[in-house]
């Protein structure tokens, strides 16, 4: 198992997870509240890969995760009573982690969220952050599982076309 940043030849696959997961959720249940053609596309991934913040996990040659891990916290943050206060290259950020709904179950999740908590510590953060949709059960149990407190939760209008109440996690570094 290999996580590393990402290259342009990765796209493919990236947008191929990304997909799959968008597929699974329309076929049993949507957790993330996320819609297909609309988010996460393979624009998302290109923007994320311009700005060098881009992740993906490997299985020999397959990709099996993805995720972005940035210093990005959207407006809404600001909502938030946070435990640990830190701002801006303080605060290590995790979005969009993906994982193929076929690999599921490896702990491939646990592995990039390790992968992004070293990334913030080599960079220098206080803290990592991030935000899921109220109802995705799976993540909460992830993250309450690493250590992740439950920071709160705010009104988003993600993307500028879902409205939605997001909860944000934080974890010290």
């Amino acid at each position: 198992m290999e996580i590393r940043k990402a290259t342009a030849a990765d796209l493919d696959g990236v947008e191929a997870i990304y997909n799959a997961v968008l597929d699974h959720q329309a076929a049993t249940v949507n957790y993330t509240n996320w819609e297909k053609g609309s988010y996460p596309t393979r624009a998302t991934a290109e923007k994320a890969l311009a700005e060098g913040t881009l992740y993906v996990q490997s299985d020999g040659d397959a990709l099996v995760g993805c995720a972005v891990f940035n210093h990005e916290q959207l407006p809404e943050y600001a909502n938030i009573d946070w435990l640990y206060p830190a701002e801006g290259d303080q605060v290590m950020v995790i979005h969009t982690l993906c994982i193929h709904p076929a690999a599921s179950g490896r702990g491939l999740a646990k592995a990039l969220v390790a992968y992004a908590e070293q990334l913030g510590r080599a960079q220098g953060c206080t803290v990592m952050r991030f935000d899921t949709y109220e109802g995705n059960l799976p993540a909460r149990a992830l993250y309450t599982g690493l250590g992740y407190r439950l920071a709160g939760g705010t009104e988003f209008f993600f993307q500028g076309f879902i409205h939605e109440i997001l909860v944000l996690f934080e974890k010290e570094l």
